[in-house]
């Protein structure tokens, strides 16, 4: 049985319970509209940990003043029953005043901000201050739920990798586990926004994942020029896509690579209508 908590108190004192009795703890951080990719996160957890404690929390630190922030879906009915079909154990769904007090003011709170190097590039280029409300926000849920494990997708690769070197230089006795993009039968990148596509939209959308699977295809064959591959992947896309960014990063440092390799991350984002998606293949 998932048990619902809403008060950071109260997940205190529940952590503390299972920290007396030696459990190993889990956390899974979403903002909810849970689909078969956090399903396979919660899995996760719940097979490598004792506990898990599922996250729900649409939070506003990480949209800028344009964004979706009011009608990013809110399903928390749905969220637990998912939860608790993938054993779940707790799922924390805090309002923004339990979270960031009743006063909330981003302009005049403390914020963790990764470095500007890391978020000046991809989706932090054009979504100004997302990843400072990122960094926060999981600085606060590893703080209240002191986990041993945090469970995070491979499709945020930008987030993946901030969040990976803020445990590593803040010191937090945390291990992170990636765990891979779960996709459509089509090869769509399962997404909470694929909710605002029509039908149409997401015909055109397959594209973005075509244009990765082709630059996989090519760069097996050999081709390692980042060039040559962009400009053969942009022939897949869909002519109705905005592409916003179509990059190859070198995983190990995250900077712009023109040669592809073994650990290159290729990552690609572009609106369909009105909704930005991202999708992202590792070489």
């Amino acid at each position: 049985m998932t048990t619902t908590i809403h008060t950071i108190n109260e997940l205190q004192t529940q952590i503390k319970t299972w920290k007396n009795s030696g459990f190993v703890i889990g956390l899974v951080p979403t903002m909810g509209a849970l689909h078969k990719g956090h399903a396979s996160l919660i899995k996760k957890s719940a097979e490598t940990c004792d506990k898990t404690v599922v996250s729900v929390f649409v939070n506003p630190t990480q949209f800028g003043a344009n964004e979706d922030f009011s009608k990013y879906p809110r399903t928390l009915d749905k969220d637990i029953q998912l939860a608790e079909e993938n054993n779940a154990d707790i799922v924390f769904a805090p309002s923004s005043e339990e979270m960031y007090g009743k006063n909330y003011n981003k302009d005049f709170m403390t914020l963790v901000c990764p470095p500007y190097d890391l978020v000046n590039q991809l989706c932090g280029k054009t979504r100004i201050g997302h990843f400072d409300g990122v960094a926060t926000v999981v600085t606060k849920l590893f703080n209240i739920a002191q986990p041993d494990y945090a469970f995070f997708g491979q499709k945020d690769a930008q987030q993946l990798y901030i969040i990976k070197k803020m445990v590593k230089d803040l010191n937090f006795p945390i291990k992170i586990i990636p765990c891979p993009i779960i996709r459509e039968s089509n090869g769509l990148a399962i997404s909470s926004r694929n909710q605002y596509l029509t039908q149409e939209e997401k015909q055109k959308a397959l594209s973005i994942s075509k244009a990765l699977f082709t630059i996989q295809k090519y760069y097996e064959q050999g081709i390692t020029d980042a060039q040559t591959l962009f400009d053969t992947a942009i022939t897949v896309l869909d002519k109705d896509l905005e592409l916003e960014y179509l990059n190859f990063i070198d995983y190990e440092t995250f900077k712009k690579t023109d040669i592809i390799k073994q650990h290159t991350l290729v990552a690609i984002c572009a609106k369909v209508g009105s909704t930005r998606l991202i999708d992202n293949i590792i070489t």
